[in-house]
């Protein structure tokens, strides 16, 4: 069930049975020169939009614009400031809070909404609790897709240490997979690999500025090795990803029903 093709009857009939929904969370950025723009928000959205074959679920508007500074050197990026995104997903928890939804799923497609996604929701529990005290509790799961454990092994054993951290092999799959026009023919060797240290310092793309970012990376991958991407591998991983995220989300729902 998506809330877009729906009406609010229908909505006012789904928070009857269920006070959860799922909301899809991406970016617009560029993914290496065989990568969709938009590959995050692709990347999310379909395996939220899959997730009604295993529960049911209510899935939200893809939030598909996310911070993304270091990549802005290269055409097409957009990016807004994490302050703004922080705004966005307050505002998004409490119009929704305000109409009876109690327990918020969001699932990730980009490393970069990561910490300011975790300070929104600190910000919306503060409120709650100094402000609205009486008002009932909340409940969130932050989860990128690419963290269940099911899909993690798929990606270790498809690709090792090609898939390094962006413009990976494992999400320009996934939009071979839903998007096979679209996506051009990639022959490109593998982009040098990175150390331990560096996927270290940089997780949650915690990288430096665009003009340092595009002069250290120039062809936008880091440390991937795209070519390894297949359809078949995006069909496994998103049907995956869907299942796992079903069962998280049903997860979910059990805390807020305790």
């Amino acid at each position: 069930m998506k809330l877009q093709l729906s009406t609010w009857p229908q909505i006012e009939a789904y928070l009857k049975r269920s006070q959860g929904i799922v909301l899809p969370m991406g970016s617009t950025e560029q993914h290496g020169p065989t990568g969709l723009i938009g590959t995050d928000a692709i990347t999310s959205e379909s395996i939220a939009w899959a997730m009604p074959s295993h529960c049911d679920v209510l899935i939200g508007p893809t939030l598909s614009l996310g911070p993304a500074a270091f990549n802005l050197d290269f055409p097409g990026t957009m990016c807004l400031r994490p302050s703004t995104w922080m705004a966005l997903v307050m505002d998004c928890i409490q119009s929704l809070a305000h109409q009876g939804f109690r327990a918020f799923y969001f699932l990730n497609g980009h490393g970069g909404n990561l910490a300011p996604t975790l300070s929104a929701i600190q910000e919306v529990q503060w409120m709650r609790s100094l402000a609205h005290p009486a008002a009932p509790p909340l409940f969130f799961n932050v989860r990128s897709w690419w963290d269940f454990p099911t899909v993690n092994a798929m990606r270790q054993s498809w690709y090792g240490a090609g898939e390094g951290m962006h413009a990976t092999p494992s999400e320009i799959s996934i939009t071979r997979f839903t998007h096979p026009d679209h996506c051009p023919v990639d022959a490109l060797p593998a982009a040098p690999a990175l150390n331990a240290d560096f996927l270290r310092a940089h997780a949650g793309d915690q990288h430096a500025d665009a003009k340092h970012h595009r002069a250290l990376f120039p062809d936008g991958r880091v440390g991937s090795h795209s070519a390894l991407s297949h359809s078949a591998h995006g069909q496994a991983l998103l049907e995956a990803a869907a299942l796992a995220a079903s069962q998280e989300y049903q997860g979910l729902l059990k805390e807020l029903a305790a």
